[in-house]
């Protein structure tokens, strides 16, 4: 018998298939569902609520037109297996708010831990280092003062950090009044975390808040599981 890999690269990646558009990705990329007692479903993005759960791998565009159709209700039915689910018309609502809160919280514990800095001279300097491993923007960021620190980690890098950003910062949903009060700061425009692995922690978050709410990107990857049905067709009367 081989010895054990220890590298993390081999290590097994859990995986989830979409009940809407029965695809699998990673576990992590994916958007859990709770079934409550009384048969109501709601979000639980942190995937932490006993019993079992349904995954969802598309946007909110989706999710809300399969909604409306019917089409989630007997999805769902089918992964709890009971017709007694309850499912609200405004659930890709409440899943963007838990998303948005989930990345809010996750902001707000790398800043007390000291894995974050703002300010546009402070963030300038750090990434002229070589010291920002992410940068983040506020929605209503003015256009020179991203560039600006767009460039300045451009030229100071690290350059992994750069290429995986495609040598931008992020663009945050929400404008600096939301970034703001997730920090417990006033007028934070350009967010930069100095840690890697903090920056991964909230990279994470961050990419699944956007990547549902945006229409043009959905959650789920990799191959079609065992069954059938695109979430085209699950959302096309």
């Amino acid at each position: 018998m081989g010895a054990r890999s220890n590298d993390p690269l081999d290590a097994h990646v859990p995986e989830r298939t979409c009940i809407l558009s029965r695809r699998t990705g990673p576990r992590e990329e994916l958007i859990r569902l709770a079934l409550g007692p009384d048969g109501s479903i709601a979000p639980d993005v942190r995937a932490r609520a006993p019993g079992r759960g349904a995954w969802i791998g598309v946007s909110r565009d989706e999710l809300d037109a399969a909604n409306a159709k019917g089409k989630l209700k007997g999805a769902l039915a089918r992964a709890f297996r009971t017709n007694d689910v309850k499912v609200p018309a405004d659930l890709g609502k409440r899943i963007a708010s838990a998303l948005q809160q989930a990345t809010l919280d996750r902001l707000g514990m790398e800043a007390r831990a000291g894995n974050l800095i703002n300010g546009s001279d402070r963030v300038e300097t750090a990434a002229r280092m070589g010291k920002v491993e992410l940068l983040i923007h506020a929605s209503d960021a003015a256009e020179d003062g991203r560039r600006k620190l767009d460039q300045a980690w451009r030229v100071g890098g690290p350059d992994e950090a750069v290429a995986k950003s495609g040598g931008q910062g992020l663009l945050f949903p929400e404008d600096r009044t939301i970034l703001s009060m997730a920090l417990g700061r006033e007028n934070v425009v350009h967010v930069a975390l100095t840690d890697r692995a903090a920056a991964a922690r909230v990279l994470h978050a961050l990419s699944r808040w956007r990547a549902f709410i945006d229409p043009r990107a959905g959650l789920g990857g990799g191959a079609p599981a065992s069954g059938s049905g695109s979430a085209e067709e699950l959302t096309k009367e």
